[in-house]
């Protein structure tokens, strides 16, 4: 049946051959997802069950709209001869004589969707949808099954399509696609012209080129450059080990780094997502600091750990009734002859503009050298230093605050700047200076 009524293009074709359970393709405009989606489907539906249950197979747009306009007018067409009665119009729900159910829904209530188990579903325009619907409807949907998904969508940014895009990396039940509009095929080269004329450079990107967009030029760390900066470096035992601490409850960041001559090298990065308190920082911080303990030669022993961070963990509380400083100097004394702590942090934490410049100037300086280094392992980090931008004013001006609309986004980066501003900061060399203080 799919082959039949459904003619798919060799990129398509690339993700139809794949037998990797999750999917996840970010396409250009008019590059063809609907019509994969279809093919997809229509095969899902063809393919026996290993148990003889009937198959369940869905399709989510980002609405009700959407989804019957673009996809169930065509989903009729092509399956009409093999009903097995009349389709429900209103749920968008057709049988076939296969004894398959294939229903087609928007996602703007994904609650609404919670119920039987399913064999196969398509997120199509995954981008645009709640980031809560995979996890919380979607995901539990096709475990019973063991069941298989495809998230098909054009980017916005970088969002939790990005998030899952970058999951196939990592995870071998899962495989990221790129494709833009012209692999498709169905756009020719004159017309792609005359929109990038009409189009600024992000935008055609993101819509026609498939480009997990930046913050663009309100980038708060404009000079980050991932080509230079992400590089791998290895853990030096002669040198100390840096741990600086963003004390966020949901996530809660940390860098382990160290300072090499100039140069800062990021090791690793630590993140706790859920519920975050400091006794959970150490722990975390043990952990891995333990397997850096392991390479120093005994005779550098114990292992000097410089501490830095949010210097209102002099005040506040993540759990308990003792600050987060406090509790993290009663953490090392159990840790005596293992760890060698000092502790620096400001009397207060610098103004959000001088630490962002001190971390920009690590980055890239005057002179063009770059002396900031980040293992490719710090996701947050990288994304932080790609995608964090300044606040706007109602003018549309960028102020002094930096943009915290993701609740994801900003933690890595404070925990970063927290140390390069202590370490580096912007001084004057004559007259008073704020000093970073030691607090051992």
């Amino acid at each position: 049946m799919a082959a039949a009524q459904v003619s798919l293009h060799k990129h398509q074709w690339e993700v139809f051959h794949s037998d990797i359970r999750f999917r996840v393709v970010a396409a250009g405009r008019r590059f063809g997802k609907t019509e994969l989606a279809l093919a997809e489907i229509l095969r899902a539906a063809n393919t026996p069950d290993p148990h003889g249950r009937p198959k369940n197979i869905g399709y989510v747009g980002p609405t009700d709209r959407q989804t019957k306009t673009i996809f169930w007018e065509r989903l009729k067409e092509v399956t009409r001869p093999y009903w097995s009665k009349k389709p429900l119009e209103g749920k968008m729900r057709l049988f076939l004589k296969s004894g398959a159910t294939i229903f087609a829904s928007g996602a703007f209530k994904p609650n609404s969707l919670r119920g039987n188990g399913l064999d196969f579903l398509v997120l199509d325009e995954y981008a645009s949808m709640k980031p809560t619907a995979w996890r919380e409807v979607f995901r539990p949907a096709l475990t019973d099954r063991k069941g298989r998904a495809l998230f098909i969508s054009t980017p916005q940014g970088r969002n939790h399509l990005y998030d899952q895009f970058q999951l196939a990396e990592s995870n071998p039940h899962w495989q990221s696609f790129h494709f833009t509009t012209e692999q498709g095929g169905l756009v020719d080269a004159e017309e792609l012209a005359d929109v990038a004329a009409e189009l600024d450079a992000d935008t055609y990107r993101q819509e026609f080129e498939a480009a997990f967009a930046k913050a663009g030029k309100y980038r708060a760390y404009h000079a980050f450059d991932p080509a230079t900066h992400v590089q791998h470096r290895s853990f030096d035992p002669l040198r100390p080990l840096v741990w600086s601490l963003d004390f966020n409850v949901n996530p809660m960041v940390m860098l382990l780094m160290q300072q090499v001559e100039e140069e800062v090298h990021v090791l690793e990065e630590i993140v706790i997502k859920s519920d975050a308190h400091t006794e959970l920082a150490c722990d975390a911080f043990l952990k891995r600091a333990l397997q850096y303990y392991k390479q120093v030669p005994s005779y550098q022993r114990p292992l000097t750990v410089n501490i830095y961070g949010d210097a209102s963990g002099n005040q506040r509380r993540t759990a308990g009734s003792t600050t987060d400083w406090a509790l993290i100097k009663h953490f090392f004394r159990s840790w005596v002859g293992t760890f060698e702590p000092f502790f620096y942090t400001a009397s207060i934490n610098p103004r959000i503009r001088d630490r962002v410049t001190c971390v920009n100037t690590r980055l890239r300086n005057a002179a063009g050298d770059a002396r900031l280094f980040i293992d490719p392992s710090c996701k947050q980090l990288i994304r932080d230093l790609e995608e964090v931008s300044w606040a706007l004013d109602s003018t549309g001006a960028a102020t002094h605050e930096l943009n915290k609309k993701d609740l994801e986004r900003t933690h890595a980066s404070d925990a970063l700047g927290y140390f390069i501003s202590q370490k580096f900061p912007m001084l004057p060399k004559i007259g008073h200076q704020n000093k970073p203080l030691y607090l051992g």
